[in-house]
């Protein structure tokens, strides 16, 4: 069923879920929504399927005419003014809209990245698995691009929920100007020598050229030790690779990319790589070198807090 008009699409908003695995070896990317844990919560707070397809919004939101007769919905992620019908609504709860209404969702104040999930999840045909889009390739989600003014978005069918649902505000996340990043060092860390103290002790900021295929960041250079290639043959990356090209400035890949030839130095843990995508640039990175033992850790560790909010929201159903 339709579930909403676009009346403007902010600076960059398209369908994402999950993510599409299983085909990098043919170079496509996994794509998916970059800050897994606001997209879980948006839809658990929506009522909606774990794995449907959200909005991702990018920095400024857009504005939306409610084309339903009733639908939840629920945006969870970087903090943005959310209005339904000029009122202030509620960010991380459940919102119920009905036809007619006028959802609009304003800049960024913190963060970069909010994710709106309604009821049922937005219906767009599954490419390779999946709903997301992929801006590189040009495939998932709404012609596989950014939505447009006058895109009509439809849902799946869902039951809106018998109450309202809300993250405990001791459980909703802080986006901050300088960021720590836990990262594993390799898969080709002998090539620095020293440089891998450098990298692991100097600040760094990101850069302008910012995106969901990779951040660049700025700062002390690191070098490659004498007798090292600045470039290596292609060979596939995956999320979080920091790869250090001849100049020597860090850059982090991650969901639109799936190979690369440059030298790697170490490897973002993936419950690090939402605080690096709720990143703007001008922001400030660290990096903490962890061990692959403190990594699992810290995945089982997320892996155990998303199970408890889960529990915690679907209490009373």
């Amino acid at each position: 069923m339709d579930a909403f008009r676009v009346l403007s699409p902010g600076s960059l908003t398209t369908v994402q879920d999950r993510g599409r695995f299983g085909f990098i070896d043919r170079g496509v990317p996994p794509s998916g929504a970059l800050d897994p844990f606001a997209y879980r919560m948006a839809n658990l707070l929506a009522g909606s399927p774990g794995g449907a397809a959200v909005l991702e919004i990018t920095v400024m939101g857009p504005s939306l005419e409610v084309l339903c007769d009733s639908a939840d919905i629920a945006l969870a992620g970087a903090d943005m003014e959310l209005t339904v019908n000029r009122q202030a609504a509620p960010m991380w709860q459940t919102v119920r809209v009905r036809k007619g209404d006028l959802v609009r969702i304003g800049q960024a104040r913190s963060g970069c990245r909010a994710y709106l999930a309604v009821t049922g999840g937005i219906d767009v045909p599954v490419i390779m698995g999946s709903r997301s889009t992929c801006l590189k390739a040009g495939i998932g989600g709404v012609e596989g691009r950014m939505l447009r003014k006058g895109d009509i978005l439809r849902r799946f069918e869902g039951e809106t929920l018998p109450q309202p649902r809300a993250l405990p505000p001791g459980r909703i996340p802080v986006y901050r100007p300088e960021i720590v990043l836990r990262a594993i060092p390799g898969p080709q860390e002998e090539a620095f020598g020293s440089g891998l103290d450098v990298f692991f002790s100097a600040p760094y900021e990101i850069t302008p050229e910012a995106d969901r295929m990779g951040y660049r960041l700025q700062g002390p250079p690191v070098h490659h030790g004498e007798g090292f290639p600045q470039s290596i043959i292609s060979e596939p990356t995956v999320p979080g690779n920091v790869q250090l090209p001849a100049d020597g400035q860090p850059i982090i890949l991650l969901v639109e990319q799936t190979t690369g030839g440059y030298t790697k130095i170490a490897t973002v843990i993936s419950p690090d790589i939402p605080n690096i995508a709720q990143a703007v640039p001008g922001n400030r990175v660290r990096f903490q070198r962890v061990t692959l033992e403190e990594a699992h850790r810290a995945v089982r560790e997320e892996a155990l807090v998303t199970r408890e909010l889960e529990a915690l929201l679907t209490a009373g159903r």
